[in-house]
């Protein structure tokens, strides 16, 4: 219903005006429109009303009204732009940066700690003169095992749980499986002197424990010659031990068993964290357990295509993982598949 004071525009007029420039934030510009220029304003209601008064006063009201609703209209946008742009000033103030400094700093990644001392122990025995050679993951029954002096009823496959794939097929589970592969497409039918080193992923179905893993890598060495003799394999083992390990490094050889050389030796080096002294990681002992090795066995060089009255040759096998160990004192292999930023942060 129209008031006598709904009648008193110019007192309206001066209301919303008020209103409007009280009206500083997005907020209050909303609760003015919808308290004057929406459907259910006050503008509006006045529109509604023109009906109920005298004919005669109608034209000359409806007239005012429609000007006072333009006028605020107007102003409201007016008004509303003026807000915005204050407060997009103010956003742009409060998120400001300045360009000028330099940018944060981006973690970079890094090479895993196995990834680094494989490269630096290929790095070693190419300085030696060994090249790289790549056998496959999966192999036959016949290049893990059988050609390498271990038959289908031979007990040492017993040390070994090995991953069947089928019948014949295998996950490798030491890269000597691939010496065999070596001597054939490199011996040129037994012509040729063999120097190389074969690295990769090996794969046993073990517990896995602080000490053992279903997968680990594995650095194999390989050398065929007419003169080979034990002495130079523990003269490259030796160098070995030095340039990655220390200049002072020494080696013990200890009699061992692999079927796929005779004589075989177990090689430790002086415990590096004791110095020779005995810790516990040396068990006291002043040794660490480095590698397996031998004179490679006569059957293992006639299978790869030599004669063994002529040819002769040695071999060796480490595991990557043992020498990650040892080299940062870590007491747990599983952390080195486990992914923990923790501990890979510290290789970069």
């Amino acid at each position: 219903m129209t008031t006598p004071d709904d009648l008193d525009l110019a007192a309206q007029q001066s209301t919303a005006l008020r209103a409007l420039d009280a009206a500083d934030s997005s907020e209050a510009l909303e609760a003015f429109y919808r308290a004057w220029l929406a459907p259910s304003g006050v503008t509006t209601r006045l529109k509604r009303g023109i009906g109920r008064l005298p004919a005669e006063q109608r034209a000359a009201f409806g007239k005012d009204v429609n000007a006072l609703h333009t006028e605020l209209e107007s102003r409201f946008h007016q008004r509303r732009e003026v807000v915005k742009t204050r407060e997009l000033a103010a956003r742009i103030a409060a998120e400001a940066r300045d360009v000028t400094l330099p940018p944060r700093p981006r973690p970079a990644g890094a090479y895993h700690p196995v990834t680094l001392v494989m490269r630096e122990v290929l790095d070693v025995f190419q300085r030696m003169g060994f090249s790289v050679f790549e056998s496959p993951h999966v192999e036959t029954d016949d290049y893990n095992f059988g050609l390498l002096n271990m038959p289908a009823d031979h007990p040492a496959r017993d040390m070994q749980d090995t991953f069947y794939l089928d019948g014949e097929r295998l996950l490798r589970t030491h890269t000597s499986a691939g010496q065999i592969r070596a001597m054939r497409e490199l011996g040129a039918n037994g012509t040729r002197p063999v120097r190389v080193v074969l690295p990769g992923l090996c794969y046993r179905n073990e517990n896995i424990t602080t000490r053992s893993e279903i997968q680990f890598h594995q650095v194999e060495g390989l050398l065929v010659g007419r003169s080979v003799r034990m002495s130079d394999l523990k003269g490259v083992l030796l160098q070995y031990a030095r340039l990655l390990f220390g200049p002072e490094q020494r080696v013990r050889l200890r009699g061992s068993y692999f079927p796929f050389t005779e004589p075989s030796v177990e090689v430790d080096i002086r415990c590096t964290l004791c110095a020779g002294n005995g810790c516990r990681v040396c068990k006291q002992t002043g040794w660490l357990e480095l590698l397996g090795a031998g004179m490679v066995h006569p059957v293992v060089l006639a299978n790869g295509g030599y004669d063994p009255a002529e040819w002769r040759g040695f071999a060796f096998g480490m595991g990557i993982e043992r020498t990650v160990l040892q080299r940062y004192d870590i007491h747990d292999i599983r952390y080195l598949f486990g992914n923990d930023l923790r501990l890979l942060q510290q290789f970069r």
